[in-house]
């Protein structure tokens, strides 16, 4: 079943209590279509706590997956641990390899592809670059990305591809040697490209290629935290307390006082987005180890002083 934007943006706006029950009906249909061969992806962040959550109260002993990269934070790490049921794997290569061999995660996925093929003669991604994409009515594509043409003279690699290496290859792996087909907490606001798949496919993808169930694709950033803070479960330390916080209209929302996402500690998707302190000045402070580990070591900061994004605090210099 697909979704047009007007049935997404209905969905959104559905209150948190109908949101539960229609994500609980998807569990239900995904786990009843493959006869309870089923798992639920957990990276230990908040969306896929509040997935682990709900579909454990329909189906208790649902297995879960974690990927244990070495580049999450250690909290999240430790709180997977205190979970029962969760299969550990790991990626079969290092990700100081994967950077060597393919270069860094930049910008957004989207465009980190983008630059990746541009790079190697791709027309249709050089032309992307360029703003000359046209749709088949003549108008300019809304899939160009000019702004970041730039990073075509990069003096690094860039690419999304860690994502693969690092997270999609050992659960592929997993699902062949299983037989299971996973539920994953994606959500459809989270990037074009994910509102691009939920509408195509719906929250139940049995048609695509690699069949992927999506009950929450209709979720909010915002229906997470207030489920968290409602019902009270335990998440990971690393996010810190949820709280109020008046935005400039006037409107009240949620915001967690540590990290506001918690993937891979080291990748640079987005970080060009946020207002400061932005995950790297954080992680100065919080987790100096691993700040150095990153900005230096692993060259991260040489990364984001190209493309303009701050990394220090004044406070430790």
């Amino acid at each position: 079943m697909d979704y047009t934007r007007h049935d997404l943006k209905k969905m959104q706006a559905w209150s948190l209590e109908k949101k539960m029950e229609v994500t609980q009906e998807k569990v239900r249909e995904w786990y009843t279509a493959y006869g309870g061969k089923v798992y639920v992806s957990f990276s230990g962040g908040k969306d896929s706590t509040v997935l682990l959550d709900l579909a454990r109260k329909v189906y208790p002993k649902i297995p879960a997956v974690y990927v244990d990269t070495g580049l999450e934070y250690p909290e999240i790490r430790q709180f997977v641990g205190t979970k029962k049921g969760v299969d550990w794997l790991q990626p079969r290569y290092p990700f100081t390899q994967i950077l060597e061999k393919y270069g860094y995660p930049v910008i957004s996925k989207e465009v980190a592809d983008c630059i990746w093929g541009a790079r190697k003669g791709q027309a249709t991604r050089i032309k992307r670059l360029k703003g000359e994409l046209l749709d088949p009515d003549g108008k300019k594509s809304i899939f160009n990305c000019e702004k970041y043409q730039y990073l075509l003279d990069a003096p690094f690699q860039i690419s999304a591809r860690c994502c693969y290496h690092m997270k999609k290859a050992p659960v592929n792996r997993y699902e062949r040697e299983s037989g299971r087909h996973g539920i994953v907490g994606v959500m459809a606001e989270e990037s074009r490209l994910r509102k691009q798949s939920v509408m195509r496919y719906g929250c139940n993808g049995f048609d695509r290629k690699r069949p992927v169930s999506q009950p929450m694709a209709f979720w909010t950033g915002q229906d997470v935290l207030k489920y968290l803070k409602v019902t009270g479960i335990p998440y990971a330390e690393v996010y810190g307390k949820i709280q109020e916080i008046k935005k400039k209209d006037g409107r009240i929302a949620l915001e967690t006082s540590g990290v506001s996402r918690s993937g891979c500690m080291y990748c640079m998707f987005g970080v060009h987005l946020e207002r400061e302190p932005n995950r790297f000045q954080r992680m100065q402070l919080t987790h100096p180890k691993q700040y150095d580990y990153c900005i230096n070591r692993l060259g991260c900061g040489k990364v984001l002083d190209y493309i303009g994004v701050p990394y220090g605090n004044n406070e430790t210099k």
